[in-house]
């Protein structure tokens, strides 16, 4: 095979990931076109075991205006520390939930235990957060810490954010005894997302 050199084009470079779009009702969030859930925000049926909390709140691009396509996705283990354990029925230990227009979502779940890192100290309680939503090309990762929690002080991975910024990763208690943990894409108040 030849190839003319007049014709021929610049092979092509590598190109970014496609943004995700507000495209998730599409097929993640199925609700919106009379489909069933392939996950909500239920991460914990009534009755399984442990303190059953709320976790609100709102996601906000870097000039404070609510975020209304965006998509979360969280992971956690049990009260036990155990992720997706056998015989624990009502517990997937993920959630996923779509923000209202307003950039409104919730989470019931239950408190989750204590872990172990890789080098086998014990981790805070927490839940692992994906966030997608219109303009990035990739999904932010973070985490969401209890108020409250002794263990939060000696957390590796919470010590390695600077003291004046932990806070954008601890859900704090509300007078309804929900937990208000906002999502700051940009600004002032930017959330901290880890590399994934």
């Amino acid at each position: 095979m030849s190839i003319d050199p007049q014709t021929a084009q610049a092979p092509l470079g590598i190109t970014p990931s496609q943004t995700i779009g507000p495209f998730f009702a599409y097929a993640l969030t199925p609700r919106a076109y009379g489909g069933s859930e392939l996950a909500t925000g239920t991460v914990a049926a009534e009755g399984v075991a442990g303190e059953r909390i709320r976790i609100v709140g709102t996601v906000y691009d870097g000039d404070g205006a609510p975020v209304g396509d965006a998509m979360l996705e969280t992971w956690q283990a049990d009260a036990q520390g155990r992720y997706n354990a056998a015989g624990n029925a009502g517990f997937t230990g993920f959630g996923r939930i779509e923000a209202t227009a307003e950039g409104a979502f919730q989470i019931e779940t239950i408190r989750p235990g204590p872990v172990a890192a890789p080098d086998g100290t014990m981790q805070a309680p927490h839940l692992s957060l994906s966030v997608f939503a219109r303009g990035l090309l990739t999904r932010l990762t973070t985490r969401i810490y209890i108020e409250g929690e002794a263990a939060n002080a000696a957390d590796p991975v919470l010590a390695l954010v600077p003291a004046q910024r932990r806070q954008t990763l601890i859900a704090t208690r509300e007078a309804d005894g929900s937990f208000r943990f906002d999502i700051h894409l940009q600004g002032e108040n930017e959330t901290v997302f880890f590399a994934a």
